[in-house]
């Protein structure tokens, strides 16, 4: 386990069935930079974290405030990272008050959001007076640190298999972790290059933050996070974390992992019970068909070998009747992976092994 000790602040977006809780979630799933020993959540206080995220006891407090949390936690806490995501990435006032008392205590602030705490002034100035740190993941590098795409992806010898989703939020990043974790378990090395804060956040050491890179770069830093994951560590298989979609309108996104990246293969994550994108300005504008998608990804030259799926808005006997539906037209193995996990995807991932090889 990690020796950093953080807690999780969430306001009131711990449940699963909050999108701006994305961050969170991930981390209780598992994470090699943080040990997670507790969440500051009011309106799930009192409950044990893992039990609300997916039923799974995982010993980890949720409490209301700051101060409870520093009485009840075991061990203390270097960290508290904001464990939620909001629209345009700003941080709400009322999260303000929080993260002041945080840093007064001497905790340092992790933050994945657009709106950098080290240039809040207040912050600034706390931080440096109670010395703690304030990490924005999101913050960009000079252009100087920056990469061109070269070519370089061609020489990669594992296998690379892009996570796309068929809108934001849709669990990729999840996707991808999980499929990652269970080839380890299943004597397939495998690696994840993430491409979100909150992929950093997991510990996981190669990848870069998409949507913090200005976009003459995107496809020179996901080559280079690609071949470096490969040359140093050598694993079979390499899982590309997506953002957004293809045709997300908000913010298309994808087509880098499957050109630049140079994807062997691909898996899609889809939402069955799902009409529109979410941010869609209020246009009404609907979800791309899953075939439809898949049709798409194909003329990129790329096969989609699996499809993943998100039961948001659906009955768990929904969420089984379409998967069984969609198994039956597409041919395509279909599975619901918080539902069911991803093992019955690892003679998938072999097969693409061995059609690289």
């Amino acid at each position: 386990m990690p020796e950093n000790n953080a807690i999780i602040y969430t306001h009131k977006y711990l449940s699963p069935m909050r999108d701006n809780g994305k961050t969170a979630h991930g981390l209780l799933r598992g994470s090699r930079r943080f040990t997670i020993i507790g969440v500051i959540d009011e309106e799930r206080a009192g409950e044990d974290a893992g039990e609300v995220l997916d039923g799974k006891h995982r010993n980890i407090p949720v409490v209301a405030d700051l101060d409870s949390m520093l009485d009840c936690c075991q061990g203390k806490p270097e960290y508290l990272i904001i464990g939620a995501a909001f629209s345009g990435g700003r941080l709400p006032e009322f999260m303000r008050g929080t993260i002041e008392a945080a840093i007064r205590k001497g905790l340092s602030i992790v933050s994945g959001l657009h709106q950098y705490l080290s240039d809040d002034p207040l912050f600034s100035s706390l931080a440096e007076q109670f010395g703690a740190e304030l990490i924005d993941i999101r913050k960009p590098k000079p252009t100087s640190q920056l990469h061109f795409w070269e070519g370089d992806i061609y020489q990669v010898k594992a296998a690379k298999i892009a996570v796309l989703g068929i809108d934001c939020a849709v669990g990729k990043r999840t996707t991808a972790h999980l499929l990652t974790e269970a080839c380890n378990q299943s004597g397939i090395s495998a690696d994840m290059v993430y491409t979100g804060q909150s992929g950093w956040m997991q510990g996981y050491k190669h990848g870069f933050i998409l949507d913090s890179v200005a976009n003459d770069f995107v496809c020179g830093e996901l080559e280079k996070a690609v071949v470096e994951c490969d040359k140093e560590e050598q694993p079979d298989v390499i899982f590309i974390e997506g953002q957004s979609s293809l045709r997300n309108p908000s913010g298309p996104c994808g087509s880098e992992l499957l050109v630049s990246a140079n994807a062997d293969a691909a898996i899609l994550q889809y939402l069955p019970f799902v009409r529109n994108f979410v941010d869609d300005g209020g246009m009404d504008i609907r979800l791309p068909d899953v075939l439809d998608e898949i049709d798409l990804i194909g003329m990129y030259g790329v096969k989609t070998v699996a499809i993943t799926l998100n039961g948001k808005k659906g009955s768990r006997e929904e969420l089984i009747r379409y998967q069984e539906e969609l198994s039956r037209k597409t041919e395509i193995p279909v599975i619901s992976p918080l539902v069911e996990g991803v093992e019955r995807l690892i003679p998938i991932v072999r097969a693409v092994l061995q059609a690289k090889s």
